[in-house]
């Protein structure tokens, strides 16, 4: 019913930059929260950041100030902007949303595939 297909990971070097993105398609109502997590080998999958429908945000910790998390309400997409990245931010990262699916259903949360990021030199 509903597809989330994140984009743009890959290799970059320590001090780079990447831009996620994951929209959301299929049958969808409305859309409150869009998030991303992330989870290393041997490791929990772990929040990195969410933004609701108003632009609320959270961060994890340990991103705070290097990530920005961003969304299209129009295009039920939502982003996320990371500079400053270090070999410990190497994970899949998985976007999140929670969907209504038509007016009379509750919120249901909706998972990506997952996109590699791999920071190394």
């Amino acid at each position: 019913q509903v597809q989330l297909v994140e984009s743009g990971g890959g290799l970059v070097q320590p001090g780079g930059s990447l831009r996620l993105s994951c929209a959301a398609s299929g049958r969808i109502f409305s859309i409150n929260s869009m998030g991303w997590y992330r989870q290393a080998p041997g490791k929990e999958r772990e929040l990195v950041a969410t933004i609701t429908r108003s632009g609320n945000t959270v961060y994890a910790d340990d991103v705070k100030g290097r990530f920005t998390v961003s969304r299209d309400n129009a295009k039920n997409t939502v982003y996320l902007e990371m500079n400053s990245l270090k070999p410990e931010d190497t994970a899949v990262y998985y976007c999140n949303a929670g969907v209504r699916t038509d007016l009379r259903s509750a919120y249901y949360v909706y998972w990506g595939q997952g996109t590699q990021v791999t920071v190394s030199s």
